[in-house]
């Protein structure tokens, strides 16, 4: 199931998304009289339950009901998640072309609310740097409480995924050892379009992953090229924080950013671009990014 979060007349709404068209949930629910979770918080939380319901609702929604994805504003697929936890460095070749060392264990950094943005959102290139990069990833939905996972109950608790561009601001993130300020201005974290559920997606670490900027594939590779596959990130995070549903985590970005470039042939986003991230089974992430 393809699950969206849109903004209307200023009021947040759930969305599934169909060959058809958008089923707003509010909506169908309340002219069918059918109960349902109201918001993707809700039906992360609801689990099995939640998604049976929509499921349900959808299919006896009326198609003359549904909305047109593209006349609706879309906000990050999870607009506000309790914890973004990303993990840095966890392709092989995108290490290799920053002369960077294999980690022996996941890199941990985080980001925060301040950075979500959805589809379709301009991105403002901080006046504070010059060197805005982008980054696809792959990022992992929490659906139920995870402390001391083991590997191979992982996956278990996760409730679905999402495209994610992890910019980065290079010159902030590397002005001094902690990677944060670089990776946390306003915007840095375009989440989206769709929250599509686990079972749908099925294997995480078997899916292609590409950034394409102004009509050129900069990124184009396999999250199989991760150093730590989903199931021992999960597993690994868990040992150290409880996660919680709806807490989003970032699994890195293979090789192909303006970073591993050649000095000399290293340009950086600038006003205008268009970006988009695409990962096989979760759509495409497209923002624009715009001079602050």
């Amino acid at each position: 199931m393809k699950l969206i979060h849109f903004i209307e007349n200023g009021i947040s709404k759930l969305g599934i998304t169909t060959d058809a068209g958008v089923v707003d949930v509010a909506a169908a629910a309340a002219e069918s009289g059918a109960q349902a979770p109201l918001s993707i918080h809700e039906a992360i939380e609801g689990g099995a339950a939640a998604l049976e319901a929509l499921q349900t609702l959808a299919a006896s929604t009326d198609r003359a009901s549904l909305r047109k994805e593209e006349e609706l504003k879309l906000g990050a697929c999870v607009p506000a998640p309790n914890k973004i936890i990303c993990v840095g460095l966890n392709y092989r070749k995108h290490a290799e072309e920053t002369n960077a060392p294999i980690p022996a264990y996941p890199i941990l950094f985080n980001k925060f609310n301040n950075t979500l943005c959805g589809n379709g959102d301009d991105v403002a290139l901080p006046k504070v740097s010059v060197k805005v990069d982008y980054e696809a990833e792959l990022a992992v939905v929490i659906g139920k409480k995870a402390k001391y996972v083991s590997k191979e109950d992982a996956l278990d608790h996760v409730f679905g995924y999402c495209n994610v561009n992890d910019l980065s601001a290079r010159d902030l993130q590397m002005r001094t050892q902690q990677w944060l300020l670089g990776k946390s201005c306003d915007g840095f974290s375009p989440l989206g379009p769709y929250l599509v559920s686990a079972d749908e997606v099925g294997n995480p670490n078997d899916l292609t992953i590409r950034t394409i900027v102004n009509g050129e594939v900069r990124q184009d590779s396999n999250t199989s090229d991760m150093i730590f596959r989903v199931d021992e990130i999960v597993s690994y995070i868990s040992q150290h924080m409880t996660l919680v549903p709806g807490d989003v985590i970032l699994t890195g970005t293979p090789e192909g950013v303006v970073l591993g470039y050649p000095p000399e042939k290293q340009i950086y986003l600038k006003d205008g671009d268009i970006v988009t991230i695409e990962i096989e089974k979760l759509g495409k992430l497209t923002n624009r990014m715009v001079a602050e």
